[in-house]
């Protein structure tokens, strides 16, 4: 099974673990299957609960989004980036998610990120509104009412729970995260570590006890935040 990132379109680790894949490890990124995580609505659970899965995140505290927001601050001034704060006024993560999986059907996924946290972090734009999707959709030559109808699309929906499913099999409670064979890394700083290992060939054998459960508590480690 190919090395793994989930990323989400939200986070601004990710955002930041997204960069640093590109500008420090370029030629990683492409050996990489990338899976979008995001916080599912009440028709995503239920899916997901009939499927057999469960969502493992847990929000962050306001005491630790507070911290988040100075952290990012550091963390992108280190990286010479300078974020543009969005306001997420009643966010629907299918929105861009389920959008991009459209995109990712035709071929056009990694140019649909690049819009979207270009569009969330450097311009401070409402990812979840449908006129910024179908505008990254006219940008990229793609169908706006293809994309920004993707929520409403019964086959894009299920796709959607089967990208839930994974995230459940392979116990993904925060993002950015990696995975390589049963080795897994939270985290932005976990990225090089990540890196070395794939580069590496290396991997840990399958663990005689697995405990999925345990991984849904957030021990408040900043670094891979949601």
């Amino acid at each position: 099974m190919s090395p793994r990132f989930y990323f989400s379109l939200r986070s601004p680790y990710s955002w930041l673990a997204y960069r640093d894949l590109l500008d420090r490890h370029a030629a990683l990124a492409g050996r990489l299957e990338w899976i979008p995580f995001w916080e599912p609505d009440e028709h995503s659970l239920r899916l997901l609960a009939e499927a057999g899965g469960r969502f493992l995140y847990t929000p962050m505290s306001k005491a630790k989004h507070l911290y988040a927001l100075q952290d990012v601050r550091r963390l992108a001034a280190e990286r010479g980036l300078r974020p543009a704060w969005p306001v997420d006024r009643e966010p629907w993560w299918e929105v861009p998610h389920l959008a991009y999986l459209v995109a990712r059907r035709h071929g056009r996924g990694p140019e649909f990120i690049a819009g979207a946290y270009r569009a969330r972090w450097e311009e401070g734009r409402d990812i979840c509104d449908p006129r910024t999707i179908a505008g990254l959709a006219g940008e990229l030559g793609l169908d706006e009412g293809e994309l920004t109808g993707a929520v409403h699309d019964p086959r894009i929906r299920e796709e959607g729970v089967q990208v839930l499913l994974r995230i459940h099999r392979d116990g993904v409670f925060g993002v950015p995260f990696f995975v390589n064979r049963f080795d897994k890394y939270w985290g932005v700083d976990r990225l090089p570590a990540f890196a070395d290992s794939v580069r590496a060939g290396a991997g840990a054998p399958p663990p005689a006890v697995t405990t999925v459960g345990a991984a849904s508590v957030d021990d408040g480690h900043a670094g891979g935040c949601g």
